[in-house]
């Protein structure tokens, strides 16, 4: 690059730099709110929140980065940059596209009322009230599709429900979507069927057995170490707390992981732990020459969840984990656990039932949770349903789907954080995340044939080793139908996953 190219692109990458660092403190603030707030504080973090979103859409839409931009990218010598200088400069320019078109008071408004509406989501949960969450979460979809309606048309995009997907997963579309899901959910029900119809049932009652939270916390720190996520030495970037729906949040060298513990469902917080740590993993392992580049974030919501699923269930879920982790687990349990086979535990980790909780559902039925909200979504955007339907709708889409009768709210439409965090367009990266792992799953096993002995054996180090050079390292370089496409040499694709499953539970239940 020439002295004028290289010296417009580096003023593009120090903007940028200083809009991530302000992002990664609003993070910190929600992590702060959800976790170790006292209840008093709320008014004041709206406040803060709204500021800091006030000064990063003022940062975000400075002028300068326009006239930067067109710089670089007009520039005679464009053509010669590589593909992360053009990477950068597109996913910048993508950014400042749709960030000068949401009116600021919007951005702020819309800052401060997800505070307010996580808030009363949490009141109106423990009180199994939903007309105390419905009119500040109407409030906050109502400004949520304002700003999907705008970057509908900046997006170029068929419906503003389909702006809200891309934020979460560029280039995916709700048609493209729902055709994936069809043939997920036909795989999905068939294996269910099967599980259900099988006379080889689990016995469930081994994990409702007591475990103090005292303990759990422990065995929380014993998987952490695991899977090489560090919160106890004196250079560790990460750290274990509870909320009241586990998340995931940070930056590179500060990444936390959260979970909730259940007395006497003490397999909620392993898994979660197993969940929430491989999105850790995955932030943590992004390039570091990367940081603070668009380049240096990952690839998507879905890629994301790819790797929390990977670990939680295709790892944390194996026979050849528990073969290393069931002996741990005993010992620090005392006598809570000692007479428990080993197949009859991995089974009961592993029973295929319908259920009403999503973070609590099998892996089977997982992805009818995620298609019954992404549908209700859908809905919503397209104005065919209203939030004051939703509770019944929602019950009604769980009998039909699932079978299950919804007893009240908090475990049927405010069970979940996202709608009252303003996380439209989220939901279906979950089910993605699960076709994306089935894939690299089938990858893995190509290039690491004994991984799952060296897992029984207590070392993950290959497999993570595998997945930062595949998927982690590789960061926002390409957009995720790219992305697999590199990592598998095929396109989007449900069969690996399905695959997966019918071999995984065709062993456990026998058909």
């Amino acid at each position: 690059m020439t002295k004028p190219l290289i010296s417009s692109y580096k003023k593009l990458l120090e903007k940028t730099k200083n809009i991530v660092t302000l992002s990664s403190a609003a993070a910190i603030l929600h992590w702060d709110l959800e976790t170790i707030m006292p209840p008093k504080g709320i008014k004041l973090r709206s406040l803060q929140l709204a500021m800091l979103s006030r000064i990063g859409h003022k940062m975000s839409t400075d002028p300068a980065i326009g006239r930067l931009l067109e710089e670089t990218m007009k520039h005679p010598e464009y053509s010669s940059l590589d593909s992360v200088h053009k990477r950068n400069l597109y996913l910048i320019k993508k950014h400042y596209d749709e960030q000068t078109k949401l009116p600021e008071e919007l951005v702020v408004e819309t800052s401060k009322q997800e505070a307010i509406t996580i808030d009363t989501w949490k009141k109106a949960k423990a009180a199994k009230d939903f007309l105390k969450f419905k009119p500040e979460l109407e409030k906050l979809f109502n400004l949520k599709k304002q700003a999907a309606e705008i970057l509908m048309k900046v997006k170029e995009t068929a419906t503003p429900y389909d702006a809200l997907i891309d934020i979460f997963e560029p280039k995916m579309t709700f048609d493209a979507i729902s055709k994936v899901f069809k043939e997920l959910k036909q795989g999905l029900i068939s294996v269910l069927r099967k599980c259900e119809a099988s006379p080889k049932q689990p016995d469930t009652s081994l994990l409702k057995r007591g475990v103090p939270i005292e303990t759990q916390q422990k065995i929380g720190k014993l998987l952490a170490e695991f899977i090489g996520y560090d919160v106890k030495s004196a250079k560790s970037g990460g750290r274990i707390d509870e909320t009241e729906h586990p998340f995931t949040t940070g930056y590179y060298d500060d990444v936390r992981i959260t979970t909730h513990y259940y007395k006497n469902k003490f397999a909620s917080s392993i898994f979660s732990i197993l969940h929430e740590g491989g999105h850790a993993l995955y932030e943590q392992n992004l390039k570091s020459e990367w940081m603070f580049q668009p380049v240096g974030d990952a690839c998507s919501m879905g890629f994301h969840e790819s790797q929390s699923r990977f670990v939680e269930n295709i790892v944390g879920r194996s026979r050849e984990f528990w073969i290393y982790f069931l002996p741990k687990l005993k010992k620090i349990t005392g006598n809570v656990l000692s007479d428990v086979d080993l197949d009859d535990f991995v089974h009961a980790i592993n029973h295929v039932t319908p259920s009403k909780i999503r973070v609590e559902a099998d892996e089977v039925t997982y992805g009818l949770h995620v298609i019954i909200r992404f549908n209700l979504e859908r809905d919503l955007f397209a104005n065919k349903i209203t939030i004051d339907e939703l509770p019944q709708i929602w019950n009604e889409s769980y009998r039909k789907h699932l079978g299950v009768n919804i007893a009240d709210d908090s475990e049927g439409v405010m069970q979940d954080t996202h709608w009252a965090s303003g996380l439209y367009g989220y939901f279906p990266t979950y089910a993605l995340g699960n076709i994306y792992s089935g894939q690299i799953l089938a990858r893995l096993e190509k290039d690491v044939q004994d991984w799952r002995e060296q897992i029984s054996k207590g070392d993950f180090r290959n497999v993570k080793q595998w997945l930062v050079k595949n998927v982690h390292s590789i960061g926002n370089l390409y957009n995720p139908p790219d992305l697999i496409k590199n990592i598998t040499g095929r396109e989007l694709t449900v069969d690996p996953y399905l695959n997966y499953l019918h071999e995984k539970y065709s062993g456990l239940y026998g058909f």
